[in-house]
């Protein structure tokens, strides 16, 4: 029997509550897809940044499994690329017989690029992928050097700006026809699915597009969509974050240069990229159902991370450890999964793709990987005991911190080792408005949330366990686990 294709389309700091069965973003396309198939909407990424999410979608491992933790292609990165030996489960499809293409965003290593996995590359929008140059001296000047920066831009001139002296300008909306060329990237896949065989052998194709990362920059034809439409602000918008780490006012104060109305014309333009890349993915299906394709294909449409979209004042993603920046997109359909339109609660991360899309395919490995398949949930079978309890690894941006998190559907424990710690009850505070970690009353909670934090950092190779005096800051240490009890 011919094994089934399949098309991922991975879009760039899109919020898991942007696509069906939520109404936040008008998404016809998704609708589609989620009518002929199944919406996890308890989906999240292991880091709130591009690079080592990806590299957790394509391993099925953490950061400190797979060794990427924040932007490969900076000077002053912690990594370049994979560990070696880290195998991506798009090989194992290669040596089960597939084609495998890629178009648009890699960003999981810069040392190597898709081809050096086996794809295809279809289209990238920013030059060779791989072999860029491994030295501390990465010309990050270059903004500077070249005139990007005004010296004179420290008075506000159009709705939407942020004033930075002695930075790169920055507006956080606007418009665009086409701003980080993803038409292109979605057009070289249409191309390359209409000279696909529904006879020859199986195929992996990977879509990803740059959208709706930030700055919000649109077509006009889609903020005309939402011209008319009530925008409200998120309703953690207005906390003061007193009871939060430093870092995470310091972030929020560059926003609050923006007035309430940019506030929500960023949401607008925000909805307006999501409905941009709905359409985009939409040409996609209609090329493979052109095709006659559909029926073979498993579609899957998710998200590398989150974006804050104004909850506690904040855009983008970073290191405040809020929901809105790690619950992702997760919608498959088509293929061997009958018209459903399901919501499924069973919580799932972004390492759980690669073990699904593998038995989906019917590829057998022996590699550990920490992700589980979710097929069983697909078929509408009993999975067994599945835990609903997340786990995140942040080694922070370009700026660095350390940061660790537990949490589940009852309460979310975030360690910062660069500040003080977090603990929100999500059963009551969904918004995490109110911070209890300095609250004595809590004590036993965070004992028992450090203890799966790090039983988890033990199970999965994580070494932020130094024991010395400056670097041994959570409130309870891993030697109180069981394991190491006699």
């Amino acid at each position: 029997m011919k094994r089934p294709n399949f098309l991922v389309f991975m879009t760039d700091q899109q919020r898991g509550d942007m696509q069906p069965p939520y109404t936040k973003a008008i998404m016809p396309n998704l609708e589609r897809l989620y009518r002929n198939g199944i919406a996890f909407t308890g989906s999240y990424c292991v880091a709130p940044h591009c690079c080592p999410s990806r590299a957790s979608f394509f391993s099925g491992l953490y950061p400190t499994e797979h060794g990427v933790w924040n932007n490969v292609e900076v000077s002053n990165t912690l990594s370049r690329g994979l560990y070696d030996g880290v195998r991506l489960f798009p090989e194992d499809l290669r040596d089960a017989g597939y084609h495998l293409y890629y178009s648009g965003k890699w960003h999981v290593s810069a040392e190597e690029g898709p081809a050096d996995r086996g794809f295809e590359i279809l289209y990238h929008p920013h030059g060779p992928y791989g072999k860029k140059p491994c030295r501390p001296d990465t010309d990050e000047w270059y903004w500077y050097r070249n005139g990007s920066v005004d010296q004179a831009d420290t008075v506000k001139t159009h709705p939407g700006q942020i004033v930075r002296p002695g930075y790169t300008p920055y507006t956080q909306y606007g418009l665009h026809d086409d701003y980080f060329h993803d038409e292109d990237v979605t057009a070289a896949a249409v191309q390359k699915i209409r000279t696909l065989d529904a006879d020859t052998e199986p195929f992996f194709m990977y879509v990803g597009t740059l959208g709706p990362h930030d700055p919000y920059f649109v077509p006009q034809k889609y903020l005309d969509l939402y011209k008319d439409a009530p925008i409200e602000l998120p309703a953690s918008f207005s906390d003061p974050m007193l009871d939060k780490p430093r870092l995470y006012n310091r972030t929020r104060k560059q926003y609050a240069q923006l007035s309430k109305e940019e506030h929500i014309e960023s949401i607008r333009h925000y909805l307006a990229f999501c409905s941009y890349q709905d359409a985009l993915f939409g040409s996609i299906l209609d090329a493979l159902e052109e095709k006659g394709l559909l029926e073979t294909t498993y579609v899957l449409y998710t998200s590398d991370h989150g974006d804050y979209v104004g909850a506690h004042g904040l855009w983008a993603k970073g290191l405040p450890c809020f929901h809105e920046a790690y619950q992702i997109c997760n919608i498959i359909g088509y293929g061997g999964i009958r018209s459903t339109q399901k919501a499924d609660d069973h919580d799932l991360s972004i390492t759980d793709f690669a073990p699904t899309i593998l038995e989906l395919a019917g590829v057998h490995t022996d590699r550990k990987m920490s992700g589980r398949s979710f097929v069983a949930l697909l078929r509408g079978e009993d999975p067994g005991p599945w835990s609903n309890e997340h786990y995140t690894q942040s080694n922070g941006n370009e700026v660095y911190g350390i940061q660790r998190a537990v949490f589940n559907h009852k309460w979310k424990y975030v360690f910062n080792a660069f500040d003080d710690d977090e603990l929100y009850d999500l059963e009551n505070d969904p918004d995490e408005m109110v911070n209890h970690a300095s609250d004595p009353a809590y004590a036993s909670v965070i004992r028992e949330m450090c203890m799966k934090m790090w039983q988890f950092a033990y199970d999965h190779s994580d070494n932020c366990v130094n024991p010395y005096i400056m670097t041994a800051l959570a409130p309870y240490g891993p030697g109180l686990l069981d394991v190491f009890r006699k």
